[in-house]
């Protein structure tokens, strides 16, 4: 356990925890919605300090960040947990193992062990994934510190329903974020997640202020958030207020895996190639997860190839970060 860093205390021995856009009120011995903080005698403490569930070495494209040190891998970790009960999620026994099964498991790491494990084995960045980073925040920052430091990137996969707390502790050290935009309709986040879409559009914005590197995944759900209203409402809100140039992931939707949504088909194809057309009309970097071909980043301007990715190989045929053809900014934070 670790005392957590962002709360307010209450009159009764109750606390506000302000990790998150939930700002759970929480009374002696009552835990917040994400499973692992507490409060203890008045305190709020992060059960999950430290105990990770996931520690690989992944390309950064599996995140995914296609224009952030394309080609390159990334000490990826996790700690269980999550702020959000989604229907879709896929990984559901570690982000809501602490609430199911009322337990909090993990193996013992201290940041310095993985900047130590980072800089042996020349891996450039370090990921806070597969769950919430904002659930494991203490430990995250300590390590993100360390990073800073030492010279390696820190990237956040993230639902990106921060408190404005969170955000301003966390934002000097962030690199590059990848924030998952389930929907633009806040029912969805209602009926879905357990949530709201408000503090997410507007922590966006902030991280663009920021001029931290940013791009965004939408899981494409059919019957749920696969409408074309919704879909382009995504795709004007990302061009209008975080730039053209912010990438757009698409991914395609597996109901056999997910944690409550087994009976949903998965996204059928042209559901996603519409998808695809709609982000193809207002941005300049469209991509498909999880279908073949769909991958490649072309020129905005010439549409030549500029980096072809199979397999989680890379090649690219860029010439610093620029179109070789027309010497186009690609917008490739290498």
């Amino acid at each position: 356990m670790e005392e957590a860093y962002l709360y307010k205390k209450l009159k009764d021995d109750k606390t506000q925890c302000q990790n998150c856009a939930h700002y759970c009120v929480l009374s002696k011995g009552e835990k917040g919605l994400c499973g692992v903080r507490k409060n203890k005698e008045g305190k709020i403490f992060a059960l999950n300090y430290g105990l990770l569930c996931a520690l690989n070495v992944d390309p950064i494209e599996k995140k995914p960040f296609f224009h952030f040190l394309p080609g390159s891998y990334s000490l990826s970790l996790a700690s269980v947990g999550c702020n959000f009960q989604c229907k879709s999620c896929q990984n559901w026994r570690i982000s809501q193992g602490p609430t199911i099964f009322d337990k909090v498991k993990g193996e013992k790491v201290s940041p310095e062990g993985i900047i130590e494990t980072a800089l042996n084995n020349k891996i450039p960045s370090i990921s806070y994934t597969y769950t919430e980073p904002a659930i494991f925040s203490e430990f995250a920052l300590d390590t993100m510190k360390l990073a800073k430091k030492a010279g390696l990137k820190n990237l956040w996969v993230t639902n990106g329903f921060w408190s404005k707390e969170l955000f301003n502790l966390i934002h000097p050290y962030l690199d590059a974020v990848n924030v998952d935009l389930k929907s633009f309709e806040n029912d969805f986040y209602n009926d879905y997640c357990n949530g709201s879409v408000k503090p997410i559009l507007e922590n966006l914005k902030k991280i663009k202020e920021k001029n931290i590197w940013l791009e965004i995944t939408t899981l494409v759900i059919p019957c749920l958030n696969d409408s074309e209203k919704n879909l382009e409402d995504i795709a004007r809100f990302i061009k209008k207020q975080l730039g053209e140039e912010t990438p757009w992931h698409l991914s395609k939707f597996s109901g056999a895996i997910s944690w409550q949504l087994q009976k949903t088909p998965s996204t059928p194809m042209k559901t996603l190639e519409k998808a695809f057309q709609i982000g193809k009309q207002k941005l300049k970097y469209v991509y498909l997860g999880n279908v073949s071909n769909k991958e490649n980043t072309f020129c905005p301007k010439c549409d030549s190839l500029m980096v072809k990715r199979e397999n989680y190989k890379i090649e690219r045929f860029d010439k610093n970060s620029r179109c070789s053809n027309c010497n186009e900014n690609l917008n490739l934070k290498s």
